[in-house]
């Protein structure tokens, strides 16, 4: 399904960064990042340009093709690593962001994902996450379109039990990210820090 998505000329989300990412990234510290789900790399090569060192992950090698063009249309250099995320060793202390942008997974699969993450994360690092809530179902606005696989804020609080949660904030606000990403959405964000 992915690599289909991603096979076109055109960004199938645009080429322009999450909002919520942006408007976070003072927030963010120095350092390594890793973006889960990157797809074509809009966030990832905005982060490089940002100074950060990117690390993007995604099933669709295709999609990742797409995002070291970006870069270096962009003139950054990210690393991009084509893996399912079951089987992606996030590590343990190495990150200092994890970056998760509307990456949905089945449910049983996230959660050792978020756990991973957690693990992951160096002492002080952040992990910032927008995703879909159920409500998006009845907005059909984007959006994987299986319950199982939306978020909201107290499953979120509960996977990512060990991080210290510095925004949280679940509601409706207008997307607009390439043609797949459309009008009003129902979702939740965070950014939460590891404890040192």
């Amino acid at each position: 399904m992915w690599d289909n998505r991603y096979s076109g000329d055109t960004y199938a989300y645009g080429t322009e960064p999450n909002n919520f990412l942006a408007s976070m990234i003072d927030n963010l510290p120095p350092g390594n990042v890793l973006c889960l789900g990157e797809g074509e790399g809009r966030n990832a090569v905005w982060l490089a340009r940002q100074g950060r060192a990117v690390t993007a992950v995604d099933l669709s090698s295709v999609g990742l093709e797409k995002a070291q063009r970006l870069a270096g249309a962009q003139g950054v250099e990210i690393t991009t690593i084509p893996v399912n995320l079951s089987e992606f060793e996030i590590g343990t202390d190495r990150w200092d962001i994890i970056i998760s942008i509307f990456c949905h997974l089945p449910a049983d699969l996230r959660r050792i994902v978020h756990q991973r993450c957690t693990e992951g994360l160096r002492p002080g690092g952040v992990m910032l996450l927008e995703a879909f809530t159920p409500r998006q179902l009845g907005l059909g606005t984007g959006g994987p379109g299986n319950l199982e696989m939306m978020m909201d804020a107290e499953t979120l609080r509960t996977e990512l039990s060990p991080l210290e949660f510095l925004h949280l904030w679940e509601g409706e606000r207008d997307i607009h990210e390439g043609v797949f990403h459309n009008g009003r959405s129902a979702i939740v964000q965070i950014l939460a820090r590891k404890p040192e």
